[in-house]
């Protein structure tokens, strides 16, 4: 045994980023060698110990992260990756970093109150075999206690992690749901125009239908004259359904603005929205809510901002409205000189489908300004323009 080789406190903290990066979490096995540049004695046998629990630990460890994982198999993981620590203290005071490992991996993946226990009796049994492989006690309790101090920061960095994770699960379920109560109130307006096209209109053509039949037998030109207002009545009710049907929208930009504010939280952007007390063509609309849903998607993935200001407003002019969109964020900018942004691609598209037009503004590290601007025709108020 190699009992003069002081321990080293080893910080392992799998977390979630390590399930994309899984070599990033072995980086701390290189505290398990570390004691030996310290021992005075023969260390090959502490080294081919230290390289055997080595080379049983890695693919335990891929396996770990795995999606696919159940979670008893994570409990065996957990117990094995422990008991390699145990089984390594004798030879190598820098097993401990096994033992750390454990109780890191338990925190990640088990409920809380269970892991917590398992990685404190793990800690007793470590400090316990540090009092048995050390010659000074007051050494080994002192080691045990700064173990227990990395290893608490460690668990206690893992479950703020798990809260956050499920903070963010919360927030993207509340952002499907102000999409799912946009998208029934849209159906909702729907029927309740189609139901008032509908509904008077079938009555008319049932009444006129009937007269028209009682005329045919004694007056034929009144029948006909009946016939005739059946059809423009006929094809009025198709104008009107078919306005109806062109105002569909899939998501107003009201209720987009509530999707990305619970978006940009999830992600940890401040976020600041100034929109005014007014109400948009429903084309207008439409076409707003879909390039900021693209914006604030692009933000999330590429900017690296700290915060995001959405502003909407509306400027009178002789010719009409002027609706302004204005999206600005404190990231990375440099946006034009990026390859593949399908987005600017979509900007222009839809801007062009209203006539208006888009700007940007993105110096490298100096964030991103958008701005998206569509006229309003006199005459044309909440109903869809073209």
């Amino acid at each position: 045994m190699s009992s003069s080789q002081p321990p080293v406190v080893s910080p392992a903290i799998p977390s979630a980023e390590y399930s994309q990066h899984p070599w990033i979490g072995l980086v701390y096995l290189g505290f398990v060698f570390l004691p030996m540049l310290f021992s005075r004695g023969n260390v090959h046998l502490a080294l081919l110990a230290s390289g055997l629990a080595c080379a049983m630990f890695i693919p335990l460890w891929f396996r770990f992260l795995r999606s696919d994982t159940g979670q008893r198999t994570q409990v065996a993981q957990i117990a094995t990756t422990a008991l390699l620590g145990y089984a390594l203290i004798p030879f190598n005071p820098g097993g401990n970093t096994f033992v750390v490992y454990s109780m890191t991996m338990a925190v990640a993946v088990l409920p809380v109150r269970l892991a917590l226990w398992l990685a404190g009796g793990s800690w007793i049994l470590m400090t316990l075999q540090f009092l048995w492989v050390l010659p000074d006690a007051r050494t080994a309790l002192g080691i045990s206690l700064a173990i227990a101090v990395v290893g608490g920061m460690a668990c206690t960095g893992i479950l703020m992690a798990r809260t956050r994770e499920r903070q963010q699960a919360v927030l993207k379920l509340s952002q499907d749901e102000v999409r799912r109560l946009a998208a029934l109130a849209e159906r909702e307006r729907i029927g309740r125009d189609l139901h008032d096209v509908l509904g008077h209109t079938l009555s008319l053509v049932v009444l006129k239908t009937q007269l028209a039949r009682r005329l045919l037998q004694r007056d034929t030109s009144a029948a006909e004259q009946q016939l005739t207002e059946l059809e423009h009545a006929a094809r009025a009710a198709l104008d009107q359904v078919r306005e109806a049907v062109s105002g569909i929208r899939t998501t107003g930009l009201v209720a987009e603005l509530a999707a990305a504010r619970l978006a940009l939280l999830s992600a940890d952007v401040q976020v600041d929205i100034h929109l005014e007390s007014i109400e948009l063509p429903a084309q207008i609309d439409q076409a707003m809510a879909m390039i900021l849903r693209e914006a604030i998607t692009n933000v999330m993935r590429h900017a690296k901002a700290k915060r995001v200001e959405v502003r909407l407003s509306a400027k009178p002019q002789d010719s009409g409205t002027e609706w302004r969109l204005q999206i600005v964020d404190d990231g990375v900018g440099g946006a034009m000189a990026k390859t593949g942004h399908t987005g600017f691609a979509g900007f222009a598209e839809r801007m062009q489908a209203l006539g208006g037009r888009w700007e940007i503004d993105s110096p490298s590290g100096a964030g991103t300004c958008l701005q998206f601007i569509a006229k309003q025709p006199d005459g044309c108020r909440n109903e869809t323009c073209t």
